[in-house]
């Protein structure tokens, strides 16, 4: 009996697990007076947002500045858990504290995963918690694709959005929060004794352009918002999945140039940024860390003199760097598919559209699962055939039901979802 609810399970989870995304390019140009789009290419498919997720953070650390329950100088403990976010980060040690001030300016610019982690630990009690706040908030704006699981943008296998989505929290920062959104052009700021320099290198030199974030995963490829003023007209453009930093600054300045002068002039903004309601469409995907950090995807051309593609060693002390295609696991077999026993206890936390999504999320997933994970072996297998074929992502080689028990509650401590198959007995 338990066998066949197992099997059951399996075939279940097979077609209804969340399937990843593929990142891709995407732009979208919005002419945030009149809510008029002005170009538009894949600006409702899914990406990864990586440290563009930052933009919700702060949107939700003005509200709070806003409404009291924060103060510029208000005191944030760093916990162990944000004090251990893999770099960019500010480095502050567990107990110790930052001023809302300095978690701002840390996120804003040096993109600091641990300030980021300590908001959303202040703002939500967990940044589990601080995540579903930031969720409800982009539904409350119209951001109808995007889901966060983190406030940083580092690795979940779930946190998604699009060009759209992020026009929409774009204007909404520039609307609800006018005197605070100047920050975003800030280039540089002092932190004890130490100067920190951002790395928006289009901002610095683009006339009227004020902001407003950057980011990079090597499964998104390189992000960008940016907001631009020219007289009374203002735009927003939002560019995804570039190859190189410099390529993804140089589409952007080619699309503002080509579009700014077709936008409206105007007194206010629109009350929700080209907004397009979208069926809701559970995903997977596997993401990475801030751009600052990490190197141009090792299949991308690296850009002479490219400020954000710094060599970065996988080995850095205590970071997880997910690779563009991972190096196999294990040994490939017929079909694509990983050799692994098939015997014995396994898990699945996933299922995805290819073997190399699969492999790239069991790869990431073994990463942080630590030492319950260590023996265990990744095994993709596919389900269906054609287009309509889907690749479970699991784990294998457990030699009992708690050790198999032990790797899901790993896993599901790093927002990953796992359920237990098979067993011998």
């Amino acid at each position: 009996m338990n066998r066949l609810l197992a099997t059951l399970l399996t075939a279940t989870l097979a077609f209804s697990a969340p399937v990843a995304a593929i990142a891709g390019n995407a732009s979208f140009i919005l002419d945030a007076r009149t809510g008029k789009v002005l170009a538009s290419e894949n600006a409702d498919v899914l990406n990864h947002p990586a440290s563009l997720t930052k933009m919700m953070t702060l949107y939700l650390a003005f509200e709070a500045i806003n409404r009291g329950k924060l103060s510029w100088d208000s005191q944030i403990v760093m916990s162990k858990y944000a004090a251990s976010r893999p770099p960019t980060k500010l480095g502050v040690r567990p107990g110790g504290t930052i001023t809302v001030r300095e978690a701002v300016y840390g996120m804003i610019v040096k993109s600091a995963n641990d300030a980021a982690a300590a908001m959303g630990e202040k703002l939500g009690g967990s940044e589990s918690n601080f995540a579903r706040m930031m969720t409800q908030k982009a539904r409350q704006l119209g951001m109808s694709r995007t889901t966060f699981y983190n406030a940083s943008g580092l690795p979940d296998a779930r946190q998604v959005t699009t060009a759209r989505d992020m026009s929409t929290l774009g204007v909404a920062l520039i609307r609800n929060f006018p005197k605070e959104y100047q920050l975003f052009s800030v280039a540089s700021f002092n932190f004890r004794g130490k100067m920190i320099r951002g790395h928006n290198n289009l901002m610095y030199r683009y006339e009227g352009m004020d902001g407003i974030k950057t980011g990079y995963t090597n499964a998104s490829g390189f992000n960008l918002v940016s907001a631009v003023r020219d007289g009374n007209r203002r735009v927003v453009g939002v560019v995804l999945g570039g190859r190189t930093a410099r390529s993804r600054d140089a589409q952007m300045a080619a699309l503002l140039d080509k579009y700014l002068d077709r936008a409206s002039g105007g007194a206010k903004l629109v009350a929700s940024a080209g907004s397009k309601p979208q069926p809701a469409a559970p995903v997977e995907v596997a993401s990475a860390a801030d751009d600052g950090d990490l190197p141009v995807p090792v299949n991308a051309p690296r850009a002479q003199g490219d400020a954000e593609a710094i060599p970065f060693a996988l080995g850095y002390s205590g970071t997880t760097v997910p690779l563009d295609r991972p190096a196999a696991l294990d040994k490939m077999g017929k079909g694509g598919k990983l050799q692994a026993s098939s015997s014995g206890w396994q898990i699945q936390i996933s299922a995805a559209p290819s073997a190399e999504a699969a492999q790239a999320l069991l790869a990431q997933a073994k990463t942080e699962g630590g030492a319950a994970l260590k023996s265990a072996s990744p095994l993709t297998e596919a389900v269906g055939s054609g287009a309509s074929a889907v690749y479970r992502a699991r784990f294998t080689g457990f030699g009992s039901r708690d050790a198999a028990a032990a790797a899901c509650d790993a896993l599901k401590k790093r927002s990953y979802d796992c359920v237990m198959v098979g067993g011998n007995s």
